[in-house]
């Protein structure tokens, strides 16, 4: 054997020793790895959101401190000598001078400035301005129930565009806020926020009695209010609070619309992204449930891990919300670099322990180079054994013997095979002629059936043609009776029976030769007519009235068919009898039975003979229309056999709808003419 030849099974020897060497530790390692990054992952991902959590509380409170800020400053300016000196001289609920409206004007302004207030104004108990009688518009804020008694309050309103107008245009142009298309934001027809979210202040004044007279009421707009989100953002993320270039953000929403924020613009990073709007999972969470958000959230343009809490107003309705979050990028960016340099570490304590492996098990591979040689030798045919040094290890020398055993066993097999092959050829040349005897014997028995297939199929038909009979045959004869009775002097009277003795008896011929077409289905002999199927059903029921009457069971016609068809009359006779034959006979005593007669698709009639006798059992509904078959005590099983051929001949189709002890229902469908079945199927609802 040539070394080329060898060197692919020795390389699959090398592999499976070093697969079954590292294997273990390789999983095991593999575990390791996942459960280091399971842990990390889950571990790290929590620290984050605890950490914003944190985040968003400190921003919710910076908030807050903010808004309390603004109430204790517009306090201590309302108390403060100078301008309680010019309010009490200005006695502002008696009648205004133009002086001395003119310095409390000027005082208001200047608390405004010193306070950097967007408006202030001094109102009376009742809302309207002081400096203004005539304007007595004032807010009904709940702020200033509070305020007349006599406590400083403050909180969050949204004014609406024109309210701010009333303050001045410039701060209701400043409120106007360009709406921006946001990915994953709720669709929304608006384009423009033009309300302002208010952070309103209302200071009680009082008379040196200490009653109140009048309200200092003060409000800062937070719509691009990039001073207030930055105040909170130093408070929240300062220095060494985050990541080495992770970026932390703070929001405030006016619904889901952001106002005011230091996140960054979509295109132009340098500017804010005041206008874009929040995800709708987080608006549904925040805005509609009033829950608290914690979790990644898609920002703009990145990921980041969020924190959103709802804002509410004085009306403890839910406005909008405030956001605190930091970029997610460089805490993912530090924790896979982290989870890499372990990967190469494993990747070089394999390649290391491999090498260690493939060193190690040389001495291995001689004598199974030996061994490999003398299996190829084996399988040329050649017969020869394995011989390996004295030097080889115990195992390999016990492995050569067994497989010189092997050897030898396989030699013996082989010869004990080479002679069953010899008596197996005699024995299949004997089996073939036994085959071919057997092979003959079918082709008789085949025969045989087919024989007697040809007189079933005879027997089949004269059964038919006799059952067939009968049914006129017991038309006349009840008419006959009846004409027995009627007979005397009063002959007269029973002409019309005797006529219609006359029509069964043509049509026992015209049911034989119906029999014949049913045996052989390929040739029609049926003339086809244009007919009224109410007539032809009309003209049955008196065929079959005696049998009726017998069981006092009620027929009730309803046939609204208006379709004319093209069939044959005394065949559609025929079917109709047999149907409601055997509805007489699964019928009780004072039974009821139902035909109808509808148009079906303006393509042809659908008739229906409906009972409520003893039904049929679900396991032989199949069988009902072969031949023979039968459960009506005395029935010979060819009345739905040959209905059945006649309405094949007639391009119709019957099917059946039945549950015991309840009833069955027959369906009938005649197309107006032989190609209209083939296009529409019919089914039973």
């Amino acid at each position: 054997m040539s070394a080329a030849k060898q060197t692919p099974l020795l390389q699959s020897i090398r592999l499976r020793i070093l697969i079954l060497v590292l294997c273990p530790m390789f999983l095991m390692a593999s575990v390791l790895l996942g459960m280091l990054y399971y842990w990390t992952t889950e571990s790290g991902y929590r620290h984050l959101l605890m950490k914003v959590s944190t985040d968003l509380a400190v921003a919710d409170q910076s908030f807050r401190n903010t808004q309390q800020n603004y109430l204790t400053e517009l306090s201590l300016l309302a108390q403060s000598l100078q301008f309680r000196k010019i309010y009490l001289q200005s006695n502002p609920l008696s009648p205004q001078t133009p002086l001395k409206a003119k310095a409390l004007t000027s005082q208001l302004k200047k608390l405004k400035q010193l306070s950097k207030l967007d408006f202030i104004q001094l109102l009376s108990t009742n809302g309207c301005q002081l400096l203004q009688p005539q304007d007595c518009s004032g807010s009904t804020s709940p702020l200033f129930k509070q305020a007349i008694n006599g406590r400083a309050v403050s909180g969050v309103e949204v004014f609406s565009n024109l309210q701010l107008q009333k303050f001045s245009s410039a701060l209701a142009k400043r409120a106007i806020v360009t709406l921006i298309a946001t990915e994953k934001a709720k669709p929304s027809a608006k384009m423009v926020e033009d309300r302002g979210m208010i952070l309103h202040l209302v200071y009680p004044l009082a008379d040196q009695q200490g009653k109140v007279q009048a309200l200092l009421s003060a409000g800062v707009l937070m719509n691009g209010n990039a001073t207030l989100v930055d105040q909170i953002k130093a408070t929240v993320y300062s220095d060494l609070s985050l990541a080495y270039d992770s970026v932390g953000t703070v929001t405030i929403f006016l619904q889901d619309v952001r106002i005011s924020t230091n996140v960054p613009a979509l295109k132009k990073p340098e500017d804010r992204a005041l206008g874009s709007r929040v995800s709708e999972q987080v608006r549904e969470k925040v805005l509609v449930q009033g829950k608290r958000w914690i979790d990644r959230a898609f920002v703009v343009s990145d990921w980041y891990i969020s924190g959103y809490l709802p804002i509410t107003d004085v009306y403890n309705q839910r406005i909008g919300m405030i956001y605190a979050g930091f970029l997610e990028a460089p805490f993912k960016r530090d924790f896979y670099r982290w989870m890499w340099q372990l990967l190469l570490i494993f990747v070089v304590i394999v390649t290391v322990f491999g090498l260690l492996v493939i060193l190690g098990a040389k001495g291995i591979f001689k004598p199974i180079e030996t061994m490999v040689t003398v299996i190829n030798n084996v399988r040329k045919g050649h017969r020869q054994r394995i011989i390996l040094p004295a030097k080889t290890s115990n195992e390999l020398l016990t492995l050569s013997l067994e497989f010189n055993l092997m050897l030898d066993q396989l030699e013996r097999q082989h010869d004990h095979i080479q002679y069953s092959a010899d008596q197996l050829e005699v024995k299949v040349s004997q089996r073939t002629k036994a085959l071919n005897q057997h092979i003959k014997l079918l082709h008789n028995t085949r025969e045989q059936l087919i024989a007697r297939e040809k007189l079933a199929a005879i027997g089949e038909l004269t059964a038919g043609i006799a059952h067939e009979i009968n049914n006129p045959t017991a038309v006349i004869l009840g008419y006959l009776d009846l004409l027995m009775s009627e007979l005397g002097e009063a002959g007269e009277k029973v002409s019309d029976e005797v006529e219609l003795i006359v029509q069964q008896v043509e049509r026992i011929r015209s049911i034989i030769n119906d029999l014949l077409q049913f045996s052989r289905p390929t040739e029609s002999t049926s003339e086809l007519k244009n007919l009224s199927i109410n007539d032809v059903i009309e003209s049955t029921i008196v065929l079959i009235k005696h049998d009726l009457n017998a069981k006092n069971i009620q027929l009730t016609l309803d046939l609204k068919a208006s379709t004319v068809i093209c069939s044959n009359r005394q065949q559609m006779q025929q079917v109709i009898i047999n149907l409601l034959t055997n509805a007489i006979a699964a019928s009780r005593n004072h039974g009821r039975i139902i035909i109808r007669s509808r148009n079906w698709r303006q393509q042809g009639i659908l008739i229906s003979v409906k009972d409520n006798g003893y039904g049929i059992a679900a396991e032989y509904l199949q069988r009902i229309f072969d031949p023979f078959f039968s459960k009506t005590p005395g029935g010979t099983g060819l009345g739905l056999a040959v209905s059945y051929s006649i309405l094949q001949g007639l391009d119709a189709r019957i099917a059946v709808k039945s549950r015991p002890e309840i009833g069955s229902q027959f369906y009938i469908w005649l197309p107006k003419n032989t190609s209209q079945l083939a296009a529409t199927p019919f089914k039973i609802k």
